[in-house]
């Protein structure tokens, strides 16, 4: 079977596993203090270390592409009530948990929304008080925040350097005038390079650049041409996520219908295409649709079998926590995830009133646990160590159609992703996933895995 049928034999609704169980399949959502002992238990190890992220959900136009909880405003008024909204939560969360304020955090990231949105300023008054509550390595600690070439300044900049602000991740998406036309996002390339040379300057270490591929108006050419001015500007990273269209969850997607858009094999060959641009350019592939070059500490991680996957992404630490501040937050321990209240007013309201601003969640079984560190240790190195001859012969019967195509083999108990399997990542470890199996949607709540 020629990679064209493989294609379109295996366009398939799956999930893309930043989490399992995956977000659809959560049951049993913790209570607020049910949560909040899973935090206690999780920073009761010693040596426990945790991570923070703070959504800033504020844009001034409408992306059509975007799947992010978002507020769309102009209003920059905004940012002083949020800011107490933020500090009030997070205030909650140090009156609960003391060990807050002396386990080390590695990681604090910023996305969005547009956290570049606030302005210099507002940035100051949102972070220091918050990195000054809590211990804070400079030699073991990365900041990250997530930019847009349209609205990030100088000032900006050099308040997150003054901060110990490292990373910085930039929306480029694509460059053609017609495709940013149609996806309501026009940014001239001469934004994304002239903000590239500036973050340099300050001294960030790292800068991301994220692209996606299945855009409206996408074409080969187009996609050839994104990846050859992405690799002159040469950011540290790359991250290259196909199109997730899921017009039932996001009505700016109902703009476009799936004529509008490529699908398939039409759509991987955009990925492959700009896919053998990094590699030749010397960027190193990392999981579902992340590139970083070799000295870069993802590539490194990734080398090293260290790296991780969460909400954010692909990760060069994993801690023991991950807290989420911030409207509709996703916050992770090693038996619960949390997730804060979705609308904006919800989330104020429930804060002011000094309650944590649970809004769902789930309490991970110990069968959970297990398959989740499948999961993640499959989506990060494409192999996995099955538990026993039955997980084996059962994994094995249900990907039967990907060993016979050659997307999958197994050597001993250990299970592997083949070269020419890479882009059937996403439905190989549907393999490992007991809830959708034992529970198939009745209706489209995933996007396609191609």
């Amino acid at each position: 079977m020629n990679r064209t049928e493989l294609l379109a034999k295996y366009d398939i609704p799956a999930p893309r596993y930043t989490s399992y169980p995956t977000v659809p399949y959560w049951s049993d959502d913790p209570t607020t203090a049910q949560w909040l002992d899973a935090l206690k238990q999780a920073f009761a190890v010693p040596g426990a270390t945790w991570s923070m992220y703070i959504h800033i959900p504020f844009c001034e136009t409408l992306c059509t592409f975007c799947g992010c909880n978002t507020f769309i405003t102009r209003n920059h008024d905004n940012e002083l009530t949020y800011t107490e909204a933020l500090h009030k939560e997070w205030e909650l969360y140090l009156a609960a948990l003391p060990n807050l304020r002396t386990a080390p955090v590695k990681q604090i990231h910023l996305g969005g929304g547009t956290p570049t949105f606030y302005s210099a300023e507002s940035l100051r008054q949102l972070l220091r008080p918050i990195m000054d509550s809590m211990t804070i390595d400079p030699a073991d600690f990365e900041g990250s925040i997530e930019v847009s070439p349209r609205s990030t300044n100088r000032d900006q900049l050099v308040v997150l350097r003054e901060l110990g602000f490292q990373r910085i991740s930039m929306g480029v998406q694509d460059y053609d005038p017609e495709v940013q036309r149609l996806i309501n996002r026009i940014q001239p390339v001469e934004l994304t390079r002239d903000l590239t040379e500036l973050a340099r300057s300050l001294g960030f270490e790292s800068v991301n650049y994220d692209l996606i591929y299945g855009l409206p108006g996408q074409t080969l050419a187009k996609m050839r041409r994104a990846a050859e001015v992405t690799v002159e500007l040469r950011p540290d990273r790359i991250a290259l996520y196909s199109f997730a269209f899921v017009p039932w969850v996001k009505k700016a997607h109902r703009l476009f219908t799936e004529d509008d858009l490529p699908k398939g094999g039409d759509k991987r060959a955009l990925y492959e295409v700009a896919r053998d641009i990094f590699l030749e350019a010397g960027y190193v592939e990392m999981g579902l649709d992340h590139f970083a070059l070799p000295d870069d500490s993802l590539a490194q991680a990734f080398t090293e079998n260290r790296l991780h996957r969460n909400f954010m992404g692909y990760t060069d630490q994993r801690t023991d926590v991950m807290l989420g501040l911030g409207v509709s937050s996703i916050s992770e321990a090693p038996t619960c995830f949390h997730q804060n209240a979705k609308s904006l007013n919800e989330y104020k309201d429930a804060v002011l009133a000094e309650q944590i601003p649970t809004h769902r969640g789930h309490l991970l079984t110990a069968e959970d646990q297990f398959y989740r560190e499948q999961i993640l240790q499959f989506m990060t190195q494409m192999r996995v160590q099955l538990r026993d001859e039955a997980q084996l012969a059962d994994v094995r019967q249900f990907l039967e159609p990907l060993l016979d195509d050659g997307l999958v083999t197994f050597v001993g108990q250990e299970m592997r992703l083949t070269d020419a399997g890479r882009p059937f990542l996403r439905n190989a470890a549907m393999a490992l996933d007991m809830r959708l199996r034992h529970n198939k949607p009745e209706t489209r709540i995933f996007s396609q895995s191609v």
